[in-house]
């Protein structure tokens, strides 16, 4: 993936280019002048044609496209500001080139601005490059998890980090909004929401069974090294009268017992059976 997120910024760099390149091309009047030889020369160094400019730009353009489909991501707007850094290492052989980079887009419903510093180091044998500075804004602001996240990697400066990361987050929040939708749509009456369908709680409650409820918590989590995964929980709410009649700790041992069924079952056949389990006779 990372190498996908590589293809991605080069390719809209190469766009970038081949855009101003278009707009540099002498205008038709003016490109009459020009003798045919001199377009003709292989070693001239002059522009190629228009026609073939577009080309090459329609083909990156639908490159770009396939690879926003195959990973979420949509680059919307990109700029550089590049200044020459100034120093005595210059007088060694040492050349220091300071980028300033502006980036916009989104991933799905997650949209994102990122501003970042690079600094190329080249000397006569290699050229390398460090992120120097990273800054990023996320829309909306009501993931906590990547919130959380999205500072430590400002503080590591890690942008392919962040873009895998970012990834697999949204593909988590989407299958539980789906998931959390589809109990909704099957089951109107017994599921409910906290925070409508995008939140990370499920409240199931059983009309034959009044005061009983269960309150499914399904957190999307992420790890200092970036790896996402759902962690779900389960939270129960029943009157004291059946507590005291629960001689085996059915009810205490219920979040246990729901993380088992979980890793033997799935997360949404795991969900199914705890809705027909409290509302068998509502079913």
């Amino acid at each position: 993936m990372d190498a996908e997120r590589l293809e991605v910024r080069a390719l809209e760099a190469e766009i970038a280019s081949l855009r101003r390149a278009c707009e540099r091309l002498p205008a038709p009047r003016e490109a009459s002048r020009v003798r045919k030889q001199e377009i003709n020369q292989p070693d001239s160094g002059g522009w190629e044609s228009s026609n073939d400019l577009g080309s090459r730009l329609g083909h990156l353009q639908s490159e770009l496209s396939f690879l926003s489909m195959l990973t979420g991501l949509s680059i919307k707007d990109y700029s550089m500001e590049m200044k020459d850094s100034t120093s005595t290492q210059m007088t060694k052989g040492i050349k220091k080139v300071l980028k300033s980079h502006r980036l916009s887009g989104n991933c799905r419903m997650v949209s994102f601005q990122l501003e970042f510093q690079i600094l190329e180091i080249q000397n006569k044998e290699n050229l390398s490059s460090v992120i120097t500075d990273l800054s990023i804004i996320m829309e909306p602001t009501e993931y906590s998890e990547l919130s959380e996240f999205v500072s430590r990697v400002e503080e590591r400066k890690d942008l392919f980090l962040f873009f895998r990361t970012l990834h697999f987050f949204v593909e988590w929040y989407e299958y539980r909004r789906c998931t959390f939708k589809h109990f909704k749509e099957k089951y109107p009456d017994m599921v409910h929401f906290l925070e409508g369908a995008g939140s990370c709680y499920m409240e199931i409650h059983s009309a034959s069974r009044p005061g009983f409820e269960l309150l499914i918590v399904w957190r999307i989590q992420i790890e200092d090294n970036g790896k996402v995964s759902p962690k779900l929980d389960l939270l129960t709410k029943v009157p004291q009268q059946a507590l005291k009649l629960d001689k085996h700790g059915v009810i205490e041992t219920a979040p246990a017992s729901f993380r088992i069924l979980l890793g033997v079952l799935g997360i949404e056949a795991a969900i199914e059976s705890l809705i027909k389990l409290l509302c068998a006779e509502d079913v």
